[in-house]
């Protein structure tokens, strides 16, 4: 059974910082691209950043270019994303997933951001 827990999620200020995680189980991790994903209610859900399964290839969406990081640790079936210069723009509730993705979606961990 697939598993991913995000957290790290919280409420912070404009120009602040976060550091989600996600923690997998139940799937071959390192054989995996992983995605951050986020969703605003009554929006679909987007694709924030993106990372080859062994951590070589990253792509982000040009909303977060330059201020977000995706990493992985393969060894902890761990993801994570840094999250710099975050904007009240960036409020969401991030998840995480394979990418492509799967139907196996968590919980999330809900960010927000003020103004």
């Amino acid at each position: 059974q697939v598993q991913l827990v995000e957290s790290g999620g919280d409420l912070v200020q404009a120009g602040g910082s976060l550091r989600l995680s996600c923690a997998a189980s139940g799937i071959i991790f390192s054989f995996n691209a992983m995605g951050w994903y986020r969703q605003v209610p009554g929006k679909q859900r987007e694709l924030v950043a993106r990372i080859s399964s062994g951590g070589a290839i990253r792509n982000y969406a040009d909303s977060v270019k330059g201020r977000f990081t995706i990493s992985r640790n393969n060894a902890k079936n761990t993801l994570y994303l840094q999250m710099n210069s975050l904007r009240p723009e960036d409020t969401a509730v991030y998840h995480c997933n394979t990418h492509p993705s799967s139907s196996d979606w968590g919980q999330g961990t809900q960010v927000t951001v003020s103004s």
